[in-house]
Protein backbone atom coordinates (compact mmCIF):
# COMPACT_ATOMS: atom_id res chain seq x y z
CA UNK A 1 0.00 0.00 0.00
CA UNK A 2 2.57 2.40 0.96
CA UNK A 3 5.80 2.51 -0.49
CA UNK A 4 9.04 4.06 1.38
CA UNK A 5 11.66 6.49 -1.01
CA UNK A 6 14.88 6.59 -0.26
CA UNK A 7 16.03 9.58 -1.69
CA UNK A 8 18.88 9.98 1.08
CA UNK A 9 22.48 9.69 -1.14
CA UNK A 10 24.53 6.64 -0.88
CA UNK A 11 27.92 8.15 0.21
CA UNK A 12 31.57 5.69 -1.04
CA UNK A 13 34.33 5.32 0.82
CA UNK A 14 36.89 7.79 -1.26
CA UNK A 15 33.71 10.23 -1.71
CA UNK A 16 34.64 13.50 -0.41
CA UNK A 17 35.65 16.98 -1.27
CA UNK A 18 37.81 17.45 -4.33
CA UNK A 19 41.16 19.48 -4.28
CA UNK A 20 40.11 23.00 -4.83
CA UNK A 21 36.33 22.90 -4.14
CA UNK A 22 36.41 24.48 -0.67
CA UNK A 23 38.02 28.41 0.16
CA UNK A 24 40.30 28.55 2.81
CA UNK A 25 39.38 30.94 5.59
CA UNK A 26 41.96 33.09 7.13
CA UNK A 27 42.61 33.41 10.47
CA UNK A 28 39.24 34.64 12.94
CA UNK A 29 38.85 38.13 13.67
CA UNK A 30 39.79 39.31 17.19
CA UNK A 31 38.59 42.02 18.93
CA UNK A 32 41.74 44.32 20.17
CA UNK A 33 41.60 44.82 23.55
CA UNK A 34 44.10 47.59 24.98
CA UNK A 35 47.41 46.48 27.17
CA UNK A 36 46.40 46.85 30.23
CA UNK A 37 48.14 50.21 30.92
CA UNK A 38 46.48 51.61 28.48
CA UNK A 39 43.20 50.69 29.57
CA UNK A 40 43.05 53.69 32.25
CA UNK A 41 42.95 55.97 29.32
CA UNK A 42 39.17 55.34 28.41
CA UNK A 43 36.51 57.30 30.51
CA UNK A 44 34.73 54.43 31.06
CA UNK A 45 37.60 52.09 33.04
CA UNK A 46 37.17 53.62 36.60
CA UNK A 47 33.16 53.48 35.83
CA UNK A 48 33.85 49.80 35.07
CA UNK A 49 36.27 49.52 38.20
CA UNK A 50 33.41 51.09 40.42
CA UNK A 51 31.09 49.01 39.42
CA UNK A 52 33.27 46.29 39.92
CA UNK A 53 33.92 46.65 43.72
CA UNK A 54 30.03 47.81 43.99
CA UNK A 55 29.54 43.75 42.79
CA UNK A 56 31.76 42.28 45.14
CA UNK A 57 30.00 43.95 47.96
CA UNK A 58 26.02 43.47 46.84
CA UNK A 59 26.99 40.69 44.37
CA UNK A 60 25.22 37.71 45.86
CA UNK A 61 21.93 39.60 46.23
CA UNK A 62 22.44 40.55 42.28
CA UNK A 63 22.68 37.49 40.86
CA UNK A 64 19.69 36.64 42.41
CA UNK A 65 17.82 39.54 41.06
CA UNK A 66 19.86 39.26 37.72
CA UNK A 67 20.63 35.91 37.01
CA UNK A 68 22.14 37.07 33.64
CA UNK A 69 25.68 37.77 32.05
CA UNK A 70 26.17 40.92 30.29
CA UNK A 71 28.89 41.91 27.33
CA UNK A 72 29.41 45.22 26.97
CA UNK A 73 31.87 46.10 24.07
CA UNK A 74 32.78 49.74 23.74
CA UNK A 75 33.23 51.13 20.22
CA UNK A 76 35.37 53.77 18.95
CA UNK A 77 34.74 54.96 15.39
CA UNK A 78 32.90 51.76 14.42
CA UNK A 79 35.61 49.43 16.12
CA UNK A 80 35.66 47.29 19.09
CA UNK A 81 38.23 48.89 21.20
CA UNK A 82 37.23 47.69 24.80
CA UNK A 83 35.37 45.01 26.42
CA UNK A 84 33.63 44.17 29.72
CA UNK A 85 32.02 41.18 31.25
CA UNK A 86 29.22 41.92 34.26
CA UNK A 87 28.71 38.28 35.31
CA UNK A 88 25.32 38.27 37.68
CA UNK A 89 24.54 34.79 36.96
CA UNK A 90 27.69 32.53 38.47
CA UNK A 91 28.40 32.64 42.11
CA UNK A 92 28.28 35.83 43.81
CA UNK A 93 28.94 38.02 40.86
CA UNK A 94 31.72 39.09 38.70
CA UNK A 95 33.05 42.08 36.65
CA UNK A 96 36.05 41.68 34.25
CA UNK A 97 37.55 43.25 31.59
CA UNK A 98 37.40 40.63 28.45
CA UNK A 99 34.69 38.77 26.89
CA UNK A 100 32.58 36.80 28.10
CA UNK A 101 33.89 33.52 29.89
CA UNK A 102 30.59 32.12 29.31
CA UNK A 103 28.00 32.83 26.84
CA UNK A 104 26.58 35.92 27.48
CA UNK A 105 22.96 36.40 27.58
CA UNK A 106 22.98 39.73 26.32
CA UNK A 107 25.79 41.83 24.34
CA UNK A 108 26.02 45.47 24.02
CA UNK A 109 27.80 47.69 21.44
CA UNK A 110 27.95 50.71 22.27
CA UNK A 111 30.23 53.86 21.72
CA UNK A 112 32.03 54.86 24.90
CA UNK A 113 30.05 58.83 25.37
CA UNK A 114 26.94 57.31 24.60
CA UNK A 115 28.35 54.35 27.46
CA UNK A 116 29.06 57.50 30.04
CA UNK A 117 25.45 59.10 29.44
CA UNK A 118 23.69 56.12 29.79
CA UNK A 119 25.52 55.01 33.52
CA UNK A 120 25.48 58.17 34.40
CA UNK A 121 21.87 58.77 33.89
CA UNK A 122 21.92 62.17 31.59
CA UNK A 123 20.32 59.36 28.50
CA UNK A 124 17.35 57.45 28.81
CA UNK A 125 18.63 54.00 27.74
CA UNK A 126 15.37 53.14 25.98
CA UNK A 127 14.91 55.96 23.91
CA UNK A 128 18.79 55.56 22.78
CA UNK A 129 17.91 52.40 21.72
CA UNK A 130 15.10 53.52 19.58
CA UNK A 131 17.26 55.70 18.54
CA UNK A 132 19.83 53.16 17.18
CA UNK A 133 22.57 54.81 19.39
CA UNK A 134 23.66 51.43 20.09
CA UNK A 135 23.03 47.68 19.29
CA UNK A 136 21.56 44.70 21.77
CA UNK A 137 22.22 41.26 20.62
CA UNK A 138 20.72 38.18 22.99
CA UNK A 139 18.03 38.86 25.04
CA UNK A 140 16.86 42.53 24.97
CA UNK A 141 14.75 42.40 27.59
CA UNK A 142 17.31 41.84 29.89
CA UNK A 143 18.58 45.77 29.56
CA UNK A 144 16.37 46.43 31.99
CA UNK A 145 17.83 44.91 34.62
CA UNK A 146 21.37 46.21 33.93
CA UNK A 147 19.80 49.35 33.75
CA UNK A 148 18.52 48.99 37.69
CA UNK A 149 22.22 47.40 38.50
CA UNK A 150 23.48 51.15 36.91
CA UNK A 151 21.26 53.08 39.05
CA UNK A 152 21.76 50.90 42.19
CA UNK A 153 25.57 51.42 41.48
CA UNK A 154 24.75 55.40 41.12
CA UNK A 155 23.08 55.94 44.63
CA UNK A 156 25.79 53.69 45.69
Amino acid sequence: MWKRIDRQLKIKAGDGPQAGQFKELGPAREVTVPHPLALSEFQSFPVFEDISHHIKEVGAQLVKKVNAIFQLDITKDGKTVLQWTIDLKNGSGNTYPGPARLPADTVFTIPEPVFMELVLGKMNPQKAFLAGKFKVSGKVLLGQKLERVFKDWAKY
